[in-house]
């Protein structure tokens, strides 16, 4: 690294990425594009991962030394990652069957009006009573809500105006 007379350093060649992606690559992030120095600390990350879940998995809850020492094995193995995947997608496959039929139990297609059955999409206005309405019949008075209004009023002023009594007074 040379220096100029203003005592900056002369800009160097651009470096190739490493991975021979065809980027040009930083000592920053050891010579390699931005776009495979975040794949490589990705990996790292999904492999430390995986060796903590297989670690508590085999030990129940570990150490953080068995930790550390588990972490470097694996990293350094590549067939590792990819063993690790598979345990831990193995319970999510099994535990997402029943969630995606009752997905398609659930899912009806658009929203629409409870009254008049247009589609209303994002602009549906929510009711007490539990519906979903137009414009036009998000009023109460306008679809038969099934909501009461009046106890619930009742209630609310209740809660917020507690009944004060003052002792009673001796009389002389």
């Amino acid at each position: 690294m040379e220096q100029n007379e203003t005592g900056c350093q002369a800009p160097q060649a651009p470096i190739l990425c490493v991975n021979n992606c065809g980027f040009f690559g930083t000592a920053a992030t050891m010579n390699m594009c931005s776009k495979c120095y975040k794949d490589l600390v990705l990996k790292q990350e999904q492999a430390k991962l995986a060796a903590s879940s297989i670690q508590n998995i085999v030990n129940g809850t570990s150490s953080s030394n068995q930790k550390d020492s588990s972490i470097s094995v694996i990293t350094t193995a590549e067939p590792a990652v990819i063993l690790s995947t598979t345990p831990v997608a193995t319970p999510q496959v099994c535990s997402s069957l029943p969630s995606t039929k009752e997905a398609k139990e659930v899912k009806e297609g658009p929203k629409r009006c409870g009254s008049c059955k247009k589609r209303v999409g994002l602009t549906g206005f929510n009711c007490r009573c539990g519906g979903i309405f137009c414009s036009i019949h998000r009023y109460s008075e306008k679809h038969e809500c099934s909501f009461d209004y009046r106890s619930a009023g009742q209630e609310a002023i209740a809660k917020a105006n507690p009944v004060v009594k003052a002792d009673k007074l001796a009389k002389i």
